[in-house]
């Protein structure tokens, strides 16, 4: 089966600083470099690593980060083929800016992300039939994203959400149509509206999920670990112990490796342990696609790390 990942694809600008700014001020950076991103592109080339058939539905501008996009997409193994070249607008870009704790802002502009409508969701009907998994992010229209869960729902394919970078409210449309969400703590509090700190909480945002639709609720904590929850269990998996540089696309890479192995045939558990090795690796290396892992780093790390 395949992975289909319907999401941005942008070009990175990333700066490294010692702290991160505050507002009005300006600092002396340490250095400057560009890597393909966006959160739909990162989760399918970290798909496309890890063994598994990926295509991308999105689009680009008709430009040189529009070509550059392309070609690291089909280098990286994605299918590229349902990807239009938008002729109105520039691609997307994120500035993003990491400091010495790892720790990062970032500002996307959607250029032809935000162009992603109906038309694109017309293209990933055509793929469905052959699928096993959807990923979705929240970094092109909602009302086209909305579309692409229902497309996946009639094809029984597993809609996986990342509900980054996350609203104050989501559509309750939106989470009926998810079978598996997985926020960060701070997309999560900012969704259920209090302060995630404790289990408990953790608990009561899960609840939350659950009460709008959502199957399972998958909370990405970093360095504390994943907290997973369903109707009928709950479980605290902790973190893999790393050196951690940059944890841009850490979260991108998560969703990857557990979307992959689910098409692989595993179970919740082990998709979350792949989810959790693959977003540690990531945090090992700068960049956004330079930081997923490939298969033999992956597999490596979890026969090193049981």
């Amino acid at each position: 089966m395949s992975i289909i990942v319907f999401g941005s694809i942008n070009m990175d600008l990333v700066t490294r600083t010692p702290r991160l700014p505050v507002a009005g001020e300006t600092l002396l950076g340490l250095d400057f470099f560009t890597a393909p991103g966006g959160k739909g592109a990162n989760q399918a080339v970290g798909a496309a690593l890890l063994g598994r058939t990926s295509y991308t539905i999105g689009r680009v501008g008709n430009d040189s980060f529009g070509q550059e996009l392309l070609i690291s997409l089909k280098v990286a193994g994605v299918q590229t083929d349902s990807i239009l070249i938008d002729d109105t607008t520039s691609s997307g870009v994120a500035v993003i800016a990491v400091d010495d704790r790892s720790e990062n802002t970032i500002i996307v502009i959607p250029g032809a992300n935000g162009k992603v409508n109906h038309t694109d969701v017309e293209r990933l009907e055509k793929l469905l039939p052959n699928a096993s998994v959807l990923l979705l992010q929240l970094e092109v229209p909602i009302p086209a994203i909305i579309a692409a869960a229902e497309a996946a729902k009639k094809a029984k394919v597993k809609v996986i959400l990342d509900p980054a970078p996350a609203p104050e409210k989501l559509p309750d449309e939106l989470y009926s149509l998810t079978d598996l969400i997985t926020p960060n703590e701070t997309e999560a509090s900012r969704l259920v509206g209090f302060e995630i700190t404790n289990q408990e909480t953790m608990t009561k945002a899960a609840e939350f999920f659950i009460s709008k639709g959502v199957k399972t609720v998958v909370l990405k904590l970093g360095s504390k670990g994943v907290f997973c929850a369903t109707t009928t269990e709950s479980f605290i998996l902790p973190a893999f112990k790393v050196n951690a540089i940059d944890t841009v696309a850490a979260g991108d890479a998560f969703n990857a490796a557990m979307a992959a192995a689910f098409d692989s045939g595993l179970s919740l558990r082990e998709a979350i342990k792949w989810g959790a090795a693959a977003g540690a690796l990531a945090t090992t290396k700068k960049g956004a696609q330079p930081s997923l892992p490939n298969k033999q780093t992956f597999d490596t790390f979890l026969a090193t790390n049981p």
